[in-house]
């Protein structure tokens, strides 16, 4: 086989210098000075097309989604109660914020008046400009997940894919147009742009200028992201754990990664900061971690020398020193702050991994719920119609046995001339960017898998890694090389005519669709919700406090802005126990217990929903009133097994009696509203 060499320096320059002058235009490689002048013009023109395509799928895909969204709600005709009511669940309390803020006369204390120095307000309602915000946040989505993909493969066509199959995937891929408020649908654009810049970061041959302006990038885009999402540092730890294994494995330059647990630690604190030191952040998993593993690299100083045995052994050492170092940590700074923020999600994870059953209420609330069940399986049957699924299954195979290959020739520290041998012979590579998409797609897969809410982490990075996988040289090369067809040409016309067809086919199949979705009209229409929000404008006083369940309240607030007991903003203790407490209205608890609850919370109203009373969506166990009874100790309603030491409760149903008009209950209870769906009850003031 035949290898290009540098040329020795030395009397082959002097001959060199004798050739004619033609030979001296001729570059190292074989090429003209003009060939490569050519080549560089059409790297330019094709950075030019790649994004100006680009931009317009991002903003394509923006209108898109805000056309689906008017489509299905004819937001533009309904009034403005029936738009704030469509917001719903915890989507109505964030906005309420913003409308708080805005409709505020002055904010003091530093914070800019929103309402004065809102121009766009002579132009555009103010929830246009809200929804408008998150629809354009979708075109920065696409344009990071086609610059992902077209980092990985370095044609623009693989981020053409990616943005077609996400957009053809949009059940599976996003849900912003009905649940538009959402937090995850202000982090995830940011997310994906993190990814992007640390795919850039994670190239080879990088100026120091464009180092530097990549970390800033990650930095901004990481803050952002942890700013507007709860579970950010859940989704971060996932992170720092690929980056974990992929510099135990010698995939990654230390020198990055360190850097980039830097930038986690510190977004994190700032966020910490302007959250008012909130103490989730402070007791959260991933300072810790990321912590331990830069302490551990310290004590261990020649973890990556020697042979295969010993760089196992003190592998297995390394892991076991950070994950002891980040348990002691994280529970010395949870001691020492006192902090109980997260203590629900780790009872809610020991019980769906089946590390005991549990009868506390807020874990089993999350695992009654199907959005945090397991991911169904026609979600692949969904994703294998537009042929993602199955091309995504073949490129996650193929990179995995290149990764394994890989990371055993690192951890065996062959000789390096050995090492290019087998290298220019197999062609066996893995560059430290595809290394880190690779674990990030395994790692969101399974997390996804395990919590169905979690799949859009993982189904948005699918498009990018299979998009890349069928536009990637390297992969094709590799695969003609093991079957005996590689020549250069044909590597490129596959690179390009698979991903074509493929393009073609999803056009072909779903463009109709498509169309007709688009050209699909409904209206928004919930009679009873709006009579309900009307009346409390109309008939109780600015300073009333509501009490009921999370979701409704959430509306209140939006629609009314009169007081709550508790809202859906779950990752408090105590708000988290207030919330139990209120939902005794719901459980088999006397009148005088329920009303003594209520009142110790200021409460004026209580609406009782028929929905929650009756609940028939789930099944037995599930039911808010099967949860509670189980966190009181009592026996649930209706057929089935009850746990031995359940005993039957010395009161009926109180959301039940309460309708009976009972003197027991009208003396605390007056009924002063009643629709279809919702009761409303005045609490007597005792002296």
């Amino acid at each position: 086989m035949t290898t290009v060499r540098q040329r020795r320096v030395g009397k082959g320059t002097e001959a060199a210098e004798d050739q004619p002058s033609e030979e001296k235009n001729v570059k190292p490689d074989g090429k003209t000075l003009s060939d490569h002048t050519g080549g560089k013009l059409w790297n330019v023109l094709s950075v030019i097309v790649g994004g100006i395509v680009a931009i317009s799928l991002g903003l394509l895909t923006s209108v898109y989604v805000a056309t689906l969204h008017e489509n299905d709600l004819w937001f533009s005709n309904i009034k403005e109660v029936e738009r704030e009511i469509s917001f719903r669940t915890e989507c109505g309390l964030y906005y309420s914020y913003y409308k708080q803020m805005i409709q505020a006369a002055s904010i003091q204390q530093g914070i800019v008046n929103c309402k004065y120095s809102y121009v766009l307000q002579q132009y555009l309602e103010p929830v246009y400009f809200y929804i408008y915000t998150l629809f354009g946040l979708q075109a920065v989505y696409v344009i990071a997940l086609y610059v992902t993909s077209w980092l990985l493969s370095g044609t623009w066509l693989s981020g053409l894919l990616a943005a077609c199959w996400y957009v053809t995937n949009r059940i599976d891929t996003t849900r912003v147009e009905f649940t538009i408020p959402l937090r995850e649908n202000w982090a995830l654009p940011f997310f994906a742009v993190q990814i992007a810049a640390i795919t850039y970061l994670l190239r080879t041959h990088l100026q120091p200028v464009q180092e530097r302006l990549t970390l800033m990038a990650i930095f901004i885009a990481t803050f952002l992201f942890s700013l507007t999402w709860q579970f950010n540092q859940f989704m971060m730890l996932i992170q720092a754990l690929a980056l974990f294994i992929l510099d135990c494995f010698d995939m990654l330059p230390t020198a990055k990664v360190t850097w980039l647990y830097i930038i986690q630690i510190s977004g994190l604190l700032l966020v910490c900061v302007l959250q008012f030191f909130n103490s989730m952040i402070l007791g959260s998993l991933l300072l810790s971690f990321n912590a331990s593993v830069l302490i551990a690299r310290t004590i261990q100083k020649n973890l990556k020398k020697g042979g295969l045995l010993n760089r196992l052994v003190q592998l297995i050492l390394h892991v076991l020193l950070v994950l002891c170092f980040t348990l002691l940590i994280n529970k010395f700074i949870k001691k020492i702050l006192n902090l109980e923020s997260d203590e629900h999600i780790f009872k809610f994870l020991k019980a769906k991994f089946g590390f005991g059953a549990t009868r506390d209420f807020d874990a089993n609330l999350y695992l009654c719920e199907e959005a945090f069940g397991l991911l169904p399986l026609n979600t692949f049957s969904r994703l294998s119609d537009t042929l993602l699924f199955c091309i995504y299954v073949f490129v996650l195979f193929l990179m995995t046995v290149v990764a394994v290959i890989v990371a055993f020739r690192n951890l065996s520290g062959s000789n390096r001339v050995q090492l290019m041998e087998e290298v220019e012979e197999c062609t066996i590579t893995l560059k430290p960017d595809a290394a880190y998409n690779l674990i990030h797609t395994v790692l969101f897969g399974c997390l996804a898998l395990s919590t169905m809410r979690m799949k859009y982490l993982w189904t948005s990075h699918m498009c990018v890694f299979a998009s890349f996988g069928l536009c990637s040289t390297e992969i094709w090369k590799l695969i003609l090389k093991c079957i005996h067809l590689y020549t250069s040409r044909r590597t490129h016309v596959i690179k390009y005519s698979i991903p074509i067809i493929t393009l073609l086919y999803i056009s072909y199949k779903f463009w109709p669709g498509i169309m007709d979705e688009l050209s699909e009209l409904r209206e928004f229409y919930d009679p009873d919700t709006v009579e309900l929000m009307n009346w409390i404008k109309s008939n109780t006083p600015n300073t009333a406090v509501f009490a009921g369940s999370m979701q409704l309240l959430a509306g209140v607030k939006l629609c009314t802005g009169r007081t709550l007991t508790n809202h859906p903003h779950y990752e408090d203790k105590n708000l988290r126990e207030r919330t139990k407490q209120i939902y005794q209205i719901y459980a088999k608890r006397s009148a005088e217990d329920v009303y003594r609850i209520l009142r110790s919370f200021g409460t004026d109203y209580v609406i009782l929903e028929d929905s929650i009373c009756y609940e028939r969506r789930h099944s037995r166990g599930c039911r808010l009133r099967d949860l509670l009874d189980i966190a009181n100790g009592h026996i649930m309603d209706g057929l089935g097994e009850n746990e031995p030491d359940l005993k039957p409760s010395l009161y009926p149903r109180f959301c039940e009696e309460i309708k009976k008009n009972l003197p027991s209950y009208t003396v605390h209870f007056t009924r002063v509203f009643q629709n279809k769906t919702f009761h409303v009850y005045k609490l007597a003031k005792h002296k």
